[in-house]
């Protein structure tokens, strides 16, 4: 099976879910407070459905567009914008029959699943797969910048080691990034000394720039050959795989970024190599330095057990009950949900460039791997799932938070804004997210060809 049809199956399985539960949490409180539910749908039926069958009172189907989902209640302007019911008096089974307070739980059912089921995901994860993660205090020689201008703009270079963002102590390395582009400051420890730098409010759209170097953080890696092409100007030199460089010309290094350097220095010239090989025994070579400065080998080799072996780096690994997995799963959430809405801010903000990070379909699809691992698609879906609900309580008509905030004022004023206003409004609410939609997936299209 294609890496392409296997993100394909898992994004469409993960949205399907998504949307049938979120709808469920509006259906399920609007029977139990008697009002009619005539349509519930996965995807839109725009023109045609491709299912659709009618039990009872309601008719369940699923659409063609793969935009959402929805269920249509009786007595209520919505997506359907189905005015003309709007127009005859009011029965007890229409939902603007209810008491503002009955359709304030309808309308936050949707995303009160969503936060639910991520909650309970996430507390799932924790008891089935445990955590493994690199403490971030635990990295011996600091960290390795990959990409030098991005670590100037933030004023991080390689052997640093980076202690908090905005004041908060980093505690997995892996969450480095994130912080750094939710943040609004770094700490880092340099020579000892701890030094403070304020993270430039546009740094997100250096990283927008170019997103194959957007992950210019990483832990310092060793100089270990894993293999050597055939085209490799040292295929006869005499490296193996496992070969670990320690001294150039006499000059004793240990990771790739102290050795880059030297070799630009002796570009087209033969360099004397000390190495140590998986045996532990040593070896001297002489190696051509091509002229854009490379040895012409393939690196790696190594696990991140075996950094921790020579005491490089920790790995921690957590273990949980299923009483344990319950605060574990939970503080995951919360963690979650406030970097999401961090995201957010930025993203609302034009100075930060981050509205050029925004993606439609193929960026959510991008979040899920070419191959199937159920820890993997679980943990995506659960993000995605706080994403649906942090997002439909936007306060923007046609959104389920637009209907919340006009609800709101109706039970602090008492008084009801009228079906048209309703009408108008849900109209611009409308024309407002498909503009999102438009945007956000132009955004794919123009990161597809610029990146051919």
């Amino acid at each position: 099976m294609s890496p392409i049809l296997i993100k394909t199956i898992q994004f469409f399985l993960s949205l399907s879910l998504l949307i049938v539960l979120h709808e469920l949490g509006h259906f399920i409180p609007a029977k139990l407070f008697k009002t009619r539910v005539e349509k519930f749908y996965l995807f839109f039926d725009v023109k045609f459905s491709l299912f659709k069958k009618k039990i009872g009172e309601t008719v369940y189907g699923i659409g063609w567009l793969p935009l959402g989902g929805y269920v249509k209640i009786a007595g209520m302007i919505d997506e359907s914008m189905d005015t003309d019911a709007m127009k005859e008096p009011p029965k007890e089974w229409e939902f603007r029959s209810k008491p503002a307070w009955q359709r304030l739980i309808i309308m936050i059912g949707g995303v009160s699943v969503n936060f639910i089921l991520a909650f309970i995901i996430y507390v799932g994860l924790a008891y089935t797969y445990g955590e493994q993660y690199i403490p971030a205090d635990s990295l011996r020689d600091g960290v390795s910048i990959t990409e030098k201008r991005l670590g100037d703009e933030i004023g991080i270079q390689t052997g640093d080691k980076v202690i908090a963002v905005d004041g908060n102590k980093i505690k997995e390395f892996g969450s480095t990034m994130m912080e750094i582009v939710n943040g609004n400051s770094i700490t880092i420890e340099r020579d000892g000394q701890t030094i403070e730098k304020k993270i430039p409010i546009d740094f997100i759209s250096s990283l927008m720039d170019d997103t194959d170097k957007a992950r210019f953080i990483t832990y310092r890696q060793l100089f270990v050959v894993s293999d050597v092409p055939q085209d490799s100007p040292n295929r006869d030199t005499g490296f193996e795989p496992l070969d670990e460089v320690i001294a150039i010309n006499g000059q004793k290094v240990m990771y790739v970024d102290e050795i880059t350097p030297i070799l630009q220095n002796n570009k087209g010239k033969t360099v004397a190599i000390d190495l140590k090989r998986a045996d532990g025994s040593s070896k001297k070579l002489n190696a051509k330095v091509s002229e854009e400065g490379m040895l012409g080998l393939a690196l790696g080799g190594l696990s991140l057990e075996d950094y921790a072996e020579r005491g490089l780096l920790k790995i921690e690994t957590k273990k949980y009950t299923f009483a344990e997995s319950i605060p574990a799963g939970i503080n995951k959430g919360v963690s979650t949900v406030t970097g999401y809405l961090k995201q957010l801010k930025k993203i609302f903000n034009p100075d930060t460039g981050a509205y050029k990070g925004v993606g439609g379909f193929a960026a959510i699809g991008g979040l899920f791997p070419e191959f199937w691992n159920w820890q993997v698609f679980w943990g995506t879906t659960a993000f995605l799932s706080i994403m649906l609900a942090v997002l439909n309580l936007l306060p923007i008509p046609a959104l389920d938070g637009g209907h919340v905030m006009f609800l709101l004022y109706e039970i602090v004023t008492g008084r009801t804004p009228s079906d048209k206003f309703l009408e108008y409004a849900q109209m611009i609410g409308f024309f407002l997210l498909l503009a999102l939609v438009l945007f956000a997936n132009g955004n794919d299209l123009y990161r597809w060809l610029t990146d051919k």
